[in-house]
């Protein structure tokens, strides 16, 4: 398929500039400093491991860490992993939250010993929704999500107003979601229990505790988003306190700097076809930068109605200088 000549856009590289601020914060803090941040389109998973064991496995370390997380959340089982992998290397894990900690990025926060919070950061609840196969799908065809939350408030509902000799409302139900789906989200809410109890156990040794504060953040909020800001982290039971003005602010730097290396680079070849460059992940302590790449082509299927990637070369790239310059490569994980 012939397409025209163009410049495809690529997004900015500010390795200099993070890398500054990056220096700034470790002299306001007595330890490692290691940063997570992830675009609004862009969530944790399996492999963001990998890029975190590269950075520490052969950096100098301090007894304690911390880490400035931003992230919309995604694998549940990716927080747990991190929460391993770090408590391997530190002793003592504080956690730096000046925007948005949502989802399973909030069950990461949860393995920190401390939690400092900025005046417009929040946590979110951590009650778990699942798109199956045999899910119901919404006026555009899609599967719709099904939460744990949401069957038991129908059940609730119906109890608070059943009538003597009416059918079981899953009798109901199973005409709308298939009995599978209900077993997959049951499935679904019991391992983010325990993900999250598993997680605070790092460094909470009251196991009653643990499990109290895990149920109360999978079960006891109306919406999965639901903004946890410092004051009811407090009075959930969670170590939380202040994060520091300059630290917030310096945090809130490096935040833009990294919006800028994420704005979406579209570059049109035709009205059939064009180029996605976004940098989705970064993931930096001092002297390296790790980041992960969409790049790849669309091309959009009339007989279809629908956009397909095409020449993806999307991957993790790693960020360092060498003799005053900055070198970017391949990452390879598979």
């Amino acid at each position: 398929m012939a397409k025209k000549k163009v410049n495809v856009k690529k997004p900015p590289v500010l390795f200099k500039e993070t890398q500054k601020i990056i220096k700034s914060i470790e002299r306001k803090v007595d330890g490692d400093f290691l940063t997570y941040w992830h675009s609004y389109n862009s969530s944790m998973a399996g492999n963001d491991l990998v890029v975190f064991y590269r950075l520490l496995r052969e950096k100098k370390k301090k007894k304690k860490l911390y880490l400035f997380i931003k992230s919309g959340g995604g694998s549940g089982k990716a927080a747990l992993r991190i929460v391993h992998l770090l408590r391997k290397y530190y002793e003592e894990l504080v956690v730096l939250i000046p925007l948005q900690c949502a989802s399973a990025a909030t069950m990461l926060a949860l393995g920190a010993d401390l939690i400092q919070m900025g005046p417009i950061s929040y946590l979110t609840a951590i009650d778990t929704s699942i798109t199956h196969d045999l899910s119901p799908i919404d006026k555009d065809n899609d599967l719709v999500s099904v939460s744990q939350n949401e069957l038991d408030r129908v059940k609730r509902l119906w109890d608070q107003a059943k009538i003597k000799n009416e059918i079981n409302p899953y009798v109901k139900l199973y005409d709308h979601i298939h009995p599978l789906v209900f077993g997959a989200v049951d499935r679904a809410s019991s391992l983010s229990i325990k993900i999250t109890t598993d997680i605070l156990s790092f460094h909470l040794k009251d196991k009653k505790e643990a499990a109290r504060i895990s149920h109360h953040l999978n079960s006891e909020y109306p919406s999965h988003s639901y903004p946890i800001t410092l004051k009811e982290a407090k009075e959930i039971g969670l170590k939380a306190e202040e994060l520091d003005p300059k630290l917030n602010t310096l945090l809130l730097d490096l935040n833009e700097h990294y919006s800028e290396m994420a704005q979406r680079a579209l570059s049109d070849y035709d009205e059939l076809n064009y180029h996605d460059n976004e940098i989705m992940r970064i993931i930096e302590s001092a002297n390296e930068q790790i980041f992960y790449q969409k790049d790849k082509d669309w091309h959009y299927r009339t007989e279809e109605r629908r956009w397909v990637p095409m020449n993806d070369n999307s991957s993790w790239r790693r960020v360092e200088e060498k003799n005053k310059k900055i070198i970017t490569k391949a990452f390879f994980i598979r």
